[in-house]
């Protein structure tokens, strides 16, 4: 078994191995096999040495209930009034899941829940049935928020003075309370009150009403004979940089539950090849195993299979099993994968931190992750959203805060090749969301209390995750710096148990005990015009690594404005779209709005407004990643804030909460294509960038420049290249004399067969954006003011087109795949075209949904193909209809 051992039961707490333990020590030597009857999932992976307790669960407030842990925890208790649930589960999630709750995302509906209920503790209650017992059986709890007394049939088995803190794992030893058939687990959860170091949504989003109280990551039993394998560990060493060979060293803990010395054969498995070690254990010892490559050259590993990012390589992983065995009866048993990878930071002559991933510098880019608002996000959809990264050409997710209820996220971009920065969040970092006080440099873990309470969960979290390959950096801080003391015990905890990643103290630009953070947090967080990211060079521009920035609110389209907004408030914007805005300085459209407004033209109504919105996404996220991509590795890394949204919501998101990608995902998918051509928005040239390991060759550049009547008024060819990794400056875009407002600059790159590798459309002004940096801003500068916008009101009289498309339809095993193809039959540019697969029944888009390009624009007379992929299992019940809408089209 994996984590962290609870010897046995009440109330001794062992500090040292964070533990709660007997006094006396009471074990049953017969070695019985193992058969739960229960309909729980077992884990996968880890055999029959552990069964997760997912399904029927009861849950119900104290407020409702006149019995104690004792009576609940009985066989003879009825729940039947009880609220059906499974577990992980918040207890406002169980309560939307029984209806209890209806359309709360909708309109100001969230605020009409009585939070009054969630003052009080709620009880967890949870039958499940043994046939046999085990030697040890222990219970897992990975994640309770925020406090909880635990009973057993009719036992205590912990108190909520022991289990504390959402980020503390707790597995309990209760080999002496489980009986042969039924048994009654009852959970008391105590809400999260000020001051408390819980799960929080900062500015992001209104609070969760229940603060996010219950069990909200799995509960598990686990079995052994005796010996139990606790928190194996694979670290991958490359001597001088030579990625041609690796060095394995695996850890591992073992704790003997028995009360007489015994030796058995521990065995290591690693995709076929084996090790075998004898070990010795006192009774009740614990003892640290190491198995390297100098004991075992099976550990020696040739030309392996390196984890790479999906940008530039293949995640590969490997498949390691772990066995314990005494006298030749398996003990314990449990299987993870790792990857072989070397993660290293490097310095720019200004100080800024960049990153490298086997020995291969590499462009950060990124959007930070949150979890849906209620914690309930499942398999399918936390892949869906993973699949949306990769298909931005994104390589990196930032997390502020653990998040997931389970390591599914943790899992697929492993397998997907997704980077993950991760630590702690600014929510504990400021008084009105900690409520208690914060030190401006430290933040609110301040007393030797809190500093030793949130060291442990650190170790808890660093130990859960540490095999997870995708994540490059620990981050202890986010706005602030952990207090020295603090970031001591840190240092100690990667000392004993993980020295494979980067460590930030903070996201932003603060000096600790580990010396400068090399990384920036200056904005901008709201509107800022494209050029911005290529001319500024104080604040969030292109240089350094800026761990949280972006253009601000991404308002979506139209089809999830009308699902959280009723109808009576969908025009003009007024209060309700500013409550699914973020907080404080963010809770209005009112920059976003005057942007549109200034650049496109005032829209007379909400459907007008939405598809200008999409043009403003577009065009300003695109700018971000591209401008990061020019300047490396000047510019090391840009992470947009944000990925996604906690719930239905206008600001900081590629995509929403309904998983509809807006103008700025394909934006930013275009930005980051593998070999690309760029435009600089300040120096008015052509750039080209390849993000992959290998040079490209023999390529041709076509550009092109249009003007409002879509005369061709500039043409070029160039036969170019790019070394790989690099960027640099092709081809300088004359001045044109008595252009158009409004003009157009298309740029495509074509590889030795004349294939078509890269296609980019700019719509561009004369007048040109000019900000202001003198006007006062936030002291966190969250958007560089502007005092002149650019003109693009040309395009209202842009004449009308016509397109004609076709659709063909494939299908592979998981997928169909709708394969459009569209002609544009005019002289004239069709432009900005948004691409749908809808039901024919609703009419409503069918998601998620993956485009090889969306918001296009056909050149006169061009001829394009472009592809829908949709999971066949979103497709049940549905007619699939392929519907276009563009900003000229007939």
């Amino acid at each position: 078994m994996q984590y962290f051992a609870f010897i046995e039961i009440l109330p001794t707490f062992d500090k040292k191995l964070n533990r709660i333990i007997m006094k006396k020590v009471i074990l049953y030597l017969a070695f019985i096999s193992v058969v739960v009857a229960c309909n729980d999932k077992q884990t996968e992976g880890i055999m029959s040495f552990t069964k997760l307790l997912k399904q029927d669960w009861k849950i119900l407030s104290n407020q409702k209930i006149n019995s104690d842990g004792k009576s609940i925890s009985q066989v003879s208790y009825s729940d039947t009034n009880w609220y059906k649930t499974s577990v992980p589960s918040t207890v406002l999630n169980s309560l939307i899941n029984n209806k209890v709750y209806n359309h709360i995302y909708q309109g100001m509906n969230i605020n009409k829940i009585d939070k009054k209920q969630f003052k009080s503790s709620w009880w967890y209650r949870k039958e499940f049935t043994i046939e046999n017992s085990s030697t040890t059986t222990l219970l897992e709890f990975e994640g309770i928020n925020y406090k909880a007394n635990i009973w057993l049939n009719g036992k205590q088995i912990a108190t909520k003075n022991e289990i504390i803190n959402p980020f503390k794992q707790y597995i309990l030893n209760i080999s002496k309370y489980i009986q042969k058939g039924k048994n009654i687990l009852a959970v008391e959860v105590f809400p999260p009150q000020k001051g408390d170091y819980t799960i929080g949504f900062v500015d992001w989003n209104p609070a969760p009403p229940d603060n996010n109280m219950g069990i909200f990551r799995d509960v598990k039993l686990g079995f052994n004979e005796g010996v139990e394998i606790l928190n194996p560990f694979i670290e991958s060493v490359f001597s001088n940089n030579n990625f041609q060979t690796a060095d394995l060293i695996f850890t591992a803990e073992l704790h003997n539950y028995l009360n007489k010395d015994i030796q058995g054969e521990f065995q290591l498995n690693i995709n076929g090849t084996s090790c075998t070690k004898q070990i010795s254990l006192n009774a009740g010892e614990t003892k640290k195993v190491l198995l390297n490559s100098k004991e075992f050259k099976q550990l020696h590993i040739e030309n392996p299979k390196l984890w790479w990012p999906h940008t530039i390589g293949t995640p590969n992983l490997y498949k390691a099993e772990v066995h314990f065995s005494i006298n030749n009866k398996l003990s314990d048993r449990t299987q993870f994968k790792f990857g072989i990878r070397k993660i290293e930071d490097y310095f720019t002559k200004e100080g800024h931190r960049g990153f490298k991933i086997n020995g291969q510098k590499i462009s950060i880019r990124g959007g930070g992750w949150v979890d849906n608002l209620t914690l309930n996000n499942t398999y399918d959809n936390i892949k869906a959203q993973l699949e949306y990264v990769r298909d931005m050409n994104l390589n990196t997710i930032r997390l502020e805060g653990f998040w997931g209820t389970d390591q599914t996220l943790y899992n697929l971009c492993d397998e997907m090749g997704i980077l993950i920065m991760v630590g702690w969040s600014c929510h504990w970092e400021w008084e009105n969301y900690l409520g208690k006080f914060c030190d401006e440099k430290y933040g609110g873990i301040l007393s030797d209390e809190d500093i030793d309470l949130m060291s442990a969960a650190w170790k808890d979290q660093v130990v859960w995750l540490r095999n997870h390959p995708a994540i490059f950096t620990w981050m202890s801080g986010s706005d602030c710096i952990p207090k020295p003391k603090l970031e001591q015990k840190y240092f100690d905890i990667f000392n004993e148990y993980d020295s494979t990643r980067v460590y930030l103290a903070s996201a932003k630009e603060w000096e600790s005990l580990a010396g400068q953070s090399g990384v920036k947090m200056r904005g901008p967080y709201a509107y800022v015009p494209p050029v911005y990211w290529y001319s500024d060079t104080l604040y969030g521009g292109a240089f350094g690594f800026n761990t949280e920035t972006g253009p601000g609110a991404q308002v979506p389209p139209i089809e999830s404005i009308k699902k959280m907004i009723p109808e009576e408030h969908l025009w003009p914007i007024d209060s309700v779209w500013d409550f699914h805005c973020g907080r404080n300085e963010f809770n209005t459209l009112d920059r976003y709005t005057k942007a549109l407004n200034k650049r496109y033209g005032a829209a007379k109504n909400v459907e007008e407004y939405a598809f200008k919105a999409q043009m403003l996404n577009y065009e300003l996220m695109r700018p971000m990643f591209e401008a990061f991509s020019i300047n490396r590795y000047k510019a090391t890394g840009v992470i947009q804030w944000m990925l996604n949204s906690a719930w239905p919501e206008m600001y900081w998101q590629l995509y929403d909460y309904y998983l509809m990608p807006n103008g700025a995902y394909f934006g930013a998918k275009k930005a980051g294509e593998p070999v690309h051509a760029i435009y600089n928005y300040q120096t008015n040239a052509v750039w080209l960038a390849n993000d992959l390991l290998e040079n490209a060759d023999e390529l041709s550049m076509e550009v092109k420049m249009y003007d409002k009547n879509s005369k061709l008024i500039f043409s070029k060819t160039k036969q170019t290249n790019i070394n790989a990794n690099s960027a640099r400056e092709v081809l300088k875009l004359p001045e044109i004399k008595n252009l158009s407002k409004v003009y157009f600059l298309s740029i495509k790159l074509f590889d030795i067969a004349n294939n078509e590798i890269d296609n980019n459309f700019y719509w561009l002004s004369t007048r040109k954006d000019v900000l202001d940096y003198k006007t006062e801003v936030s002291p966190w500068n969250y958007h560089t003011p502007s005092k002149q916008y650019a003109d693009f009101t040309g395009i209202e009289k842009l004449p009308e087109v016509t397109v004609e498309s076709s659709v063909n339809t494939r299908n592979s095993e998981n997928d169909e795949y709708f394969d459009i193809s569209l002609t544009n039959q005019s002289k004239s540019i069709a432009f900005f075209i948004e691409l749908r697969i809808v039901d024919k029944n609703t009419g409503e888009t069918i998601l998620p949904v993956i485009w090889t390009d969306n918001y296009i624009s056909l050149l006169p007379g061009e001829q394009h193909k472009y592809t829908a992929k949709i999971n066949k299992k979103y497709l049940k019940n549905k007619k699939p209809f392929f519907v276009m809408k563009g900003w000229n089209l007939k």
